[in-house]
């Protein structure tokens, strides 16, 4: 039996890394491990082949350097390094050279607290190499005149490898060169794991085959906290729903929309030529289930546009052309990443919890699982701050830049 031309049934009983979930963060891990030289069999559990209903489906696909922390600004610089030389790092002249259109992100302050948070990310953005430039009311005005910025104390933007990519391209690449090298994928759900002591032994798949393990990587995704359930493990990600609107304007803004966050936490970005892109969280924001994609209608109306229209009036007089729901895999911790082994089941291995930087951060956290497996620690960056240790002690990792 084959879906999308995958197999349901694993070719072998045993394999050293069996990695949960096949989307963006699954194919970089079982990519990277090709890459660091990894000997061992490598199965991937994809329930849903087509990859229609995942978060990488779903994603609006922008990279930034403005975070306040200088390890996640390193890590979207080697993202943007990786998608740049794409081909290269493939190594198939098949593969699409990329760029990134750096139109960059625009956080706009309407409070002297959050301008000093803009300020002091800037200095930790110039320190790691970005080139984040503050903007006064005035200077915004200037650059773009389209723009309502009465209410705005600063601004801050990096046009520096910031703004938008094509991850489903990296993603696709990812999975066929992970294929071509020997990787497995299937078209099969892991329900059950075993588990003896310290170790999982074995997952149980939904068509009932048990698969001995040597490693499992949970990149599941939203569902993340169910796969880890499986091994008795309590993982504080949730799936929490995010809206996108696709419009175009009756009267285009004559230069390209940076994507810019308004005080609100509605963000708006250039999305094509003549099209622009609005994305924003639900007021509430609860949990929900990880196949609930249905939209909120009355969210636009009563509560998106009038921002963005009073941000930019020339978006008083718009189309909607197109609208989705996709999910956060939200870490309700802290909004970061968790990464690495859990502090007590050593085998198994958290891909977990990107919270919205999920895209961007891939390339690094799939090569850092593959360097956690294969040689037992770090090689590149040194990702510790992101391990399980601190979603047990309670302990918040602090980042300032979530959207």
């Amino acid at each position: 039996m084959t879906t999308q031309g995958v197999s349901a049934t694993p070719a072998h009983q045993v394999y050293d890394v069996v990695i949960v979930g096949g989307a963006i963060m699954g194919s970089s891990a079982a990519w990277f491990l090709t890459e660091a030289g990894f000997g061992g069999r490598i199965l991937v559990v994809e329930k849903d082949p087509s990859y229609a209903q995942c978060s990488t489906a779903h994603t609006n696909s922008c990279m930034r350097q403005q975070f306040s922390n200088a390890l996640n600004v390193q890590i979207s610089q080697f993202a943007a390094d990786f998608v740049k030389n794409l081909r290269a790092r493939i190594g198939d002249d098949r593969v699409p050279e990329l760029t990134i259109q750096n139109y960059g992100y625009l956080y706009l302050a309407d409070n002297e607290g959050f301008a000093d948070v803009l300020r002091a990310n800037q200095k930790v953005q110039l320190a790691a190499g970005a080139e984040t430039r503050l903007l006064s009311a005035e200077e915004i005005r200037a650059e773009y005149p389209f723009m309502q910025v009465d209410d705005i104390l600063l601004g801050s933007i990096n046009t520096k490898d910031e703004g938008y990519w094509d991850g489903g391209t990296v993603f696709d690449w990812w999975r066929r060169s992970a294929r071509a090298r020997g990787v497995e994928y299937i078209s099969n759900e892991v329900v059950a794991m075993t588990r003896k002591g310290a170790r999982v032994e074995s997952v149980t798949l939904a068509s009932g085959e048990v698969v001995g393990c040597g490693t499992v990587v949970n990149a599941s995704g939203p569902r993340a906290a169910r796969t880890a359930k499986m091994a008795g493990i309590e993982l504080p990600v949730e799936p929490r729903k995010r809206y996108t609107w696709i419009f175009t304007a009756e009267t285009p803004l004559d230069r390209d929309l940076p994507l810019t966050i308004d005080p609100s936490g509605v963000h708006m970005r250039q999305d094509g030529p003549t099209t622009y892109m609005v994305g924003s969280r639900g007021e509430p924001d609860p949990a929900v289930e990880p196949d609930d994609f249905a939209m909120d209608h009355n969210l636009w109306e009563e509560h998106i546009w009038p921002i963005v229209a009073t941000r930019i009036p020339q978006f008083e007089a718009i189309r909607l052309v197109t609208e989705w729901a996709g999910h956060y895999a939200y870490n309700s911790l802290d909004q970061n990443a968790v990464l690495g082994p859990h502090v007590e089941v050593e085998n198994f291995i958290f891909l977990n919890g990107f919270s919205g930087h999920g895209l961007q951060q891939s390339a690094a956290m799939g090569r850092g699982v593959a360097e956690l497996i294969t040689h037992g620690a770090y090689q590149t960056l040194d990702l510790t701050p992101f391990s399980y240790a601190r979603i047990a002690a309670g302990q918040p990792m602090i980042e300032q830049a979530v959207i």
